[in-house]
């Protein structure tokens, strides 16, 4: 397993070889531009000398073969050791002047041949030398230092860089201190991105926002595990409870089948509180409903008042459906949920009382409403009607028919189509919704 690389000695490396690349370009700029400098000096020098013997050449020909000629050129030359001449005609050498090796010089020789210069029919040929062995030294010294800038130059930076980098990750320390120091054991505890810099705001800010939702999942885990513990401790108890009462003196074959038809009764409730359970897990994970195609609503209404019409005619309730609207929907959740908000209608509802069912369309989503007659919800259990295992009263615990996730289906089943539920109670009439994502039809 490699190990983790390190944000600061990456950024020191890449500072040194930014650094180490600039220095270097600029430093060869500075050396290409001298060394051109140098050249256009010799150059100039080159082309001086070269216009003095020329001119020196055109004077009128009984002079120019004259015998001070070779004077006139010693008399500047020789004095001038660092410029070497040697002039030629027809191949024969009229003048050479600082033409021997030295070791202490390094000439740059030039050849030209001079024009306009009255001969008899020949050529005249000059060869000018410079020596050139101060600037070359001149050159290698700038070159050496200029190696020596970049090298120093770049390790310079690299240090200062690497304790730059350091000083400005100091605050992901602080912050990676401040994180451990955070979570379920510290409820309510956030990061201020105020203290930090603003490139690490978004990111304190998204890990509060995970935190809040991470610190919310926990408090329902736990609350979830206390109420089910609670849920299941009670049939769990009667079915022991029972088992001992039958099993401590001998029972008639009768008797041993109650007890059995008893504690099935009991199994069935706790499968179906795990049923319950292992769909709001699987919603919880944001699981979503497979949609059909558009179907009628009101459709899925009569088929759902057909299944509790025993119930409806044993309260003496009558359903009234308003409204109407297609939506694609998963036709057997949407059942479910219409079914436990009809269930929930029909044990509360006033007996002889009518529960108006309402399919409201509103812009991009459709209601479905349940309304009944009877006794008020306090307005302080209305937020927690759709939480699980919530009753809101005594009186609406029911029996052991029911264990208080209906309503929390209701919300799951609406989370899934992209929706959303409402509860509320007035003047004798509670109302429970929940919305689909609506489609119309073609």
């Amino acid at each position: 397993m490699t190990g983790a690389r390190s944000i600061q000695a990456s950024l020191s490396r890449w500072f040194a070889v930014q650094t180490l690349v600039g220095l270097s370009v600029v430093c060869a700029v500075i050396y290409c531009m001298t060394a051109w400098s140098f050249q256009v000096k010799q150059t100039s020098e080159f082309e001086r000398h070269v216009e003095f013997v020329a001119h020196l050449l055109r004077e009128p020909v009984d002079d120019v073969d004259r015998a001070d000629l070779p004077h006139k050129l010693d008399d500047f030359f020789l004095s001038h050791g660092d410029i070497g001449i040697v002039l030629t005609r027809g191949g024969q050498t009229l003048y050479s002047a600082n033409v021997q090796p030295q070791q202490a010089r390094q000439w740059r020789w030039t050849p030209t041949t001079l024009k306009d210069i009255p001969s008899v029919g020949q050529t005249t040929h000059l060869q000018l030398g410079i020596d050139v062995q101060e600037d070359v030294q001149i050159l290698r010294r700038l070159g050496w230092t200029l190696v020596g800038a970049v090298v120093l130059g770049s390790m310079l930076v690299a240090l200062t860089g690497m304790l730059l980098v350091r000083r400005g990750l100091r605050p992901l320390k602080t912050l990676a201190l401040q994180t451990a120091a955070t979570g379920p054991a510290f409820p309510e505890r956030r990061l201020d991105a105020s203290a930090y810099a603003s490139e690490l705001v978004p990111s304190i800010s998204q890990f509060n926002a995970v935190l809040e939702r991470a610190e919310h999942a926990y408090q329902q885990l736990e609350a979830f595990n206390a109420d089910v513990a609670h849920e299941l401790r009670t049939p769990l108890a009667n079915m022991i409870a029972e088992a001992e009462v039958e099993l401590a003196r001998p029972r008639t074959t009768e008797a041993l089948r109650d007890a059995l038809i008893s504690n099935l009764e009991e199994t069935r409730r706790l499968s179906a509180i795990v049923t319950d359970m292992l769909f709001l897990s699987k919603s919880d994970r944001g699981a979503t409903a497979r949609r059909s195609t558009p179907v009628s609503l009101s459709d899925q209404v009569h088929a759902v008042v057909e299944f509790h019409e025993a119930e409806l005619d044993e309260a003496g309730l009558q359903v009234q459906l308003t409204g109407d609207a297609h939506a694609s929907i998963d036709v057997a959740l949407v059942r479910r949920a219409l079914s436990n908000l009809l269930s929930n209608a029909i044990r509360y509802a006033t007996p002889g009382s009518v529960v108006d069912v309402e399919l409201d369309t509103r812009e991009d989503a459709v209601w479905l409403r349940v309304r009944n007659r009877g006794h008020a919800i306090a307005p302080e259990s209305l937020p927690h009607l759709f939480k699980r295992f919530y009753r809101a009263e005594r009186s609406r615990s029911g029996s052991s028919e029911h264990h208080g996730l209906g309503l929390a289906i209701v919300a799951a089943i609406a989370r899934m189509h992209g929706g959303q539920t409402l509860a509320r109670s007035q003047d004798g009439v509670t109302e429970i919704a929940f919305s689909v994502q609506a489609t119309r039809p073609a």
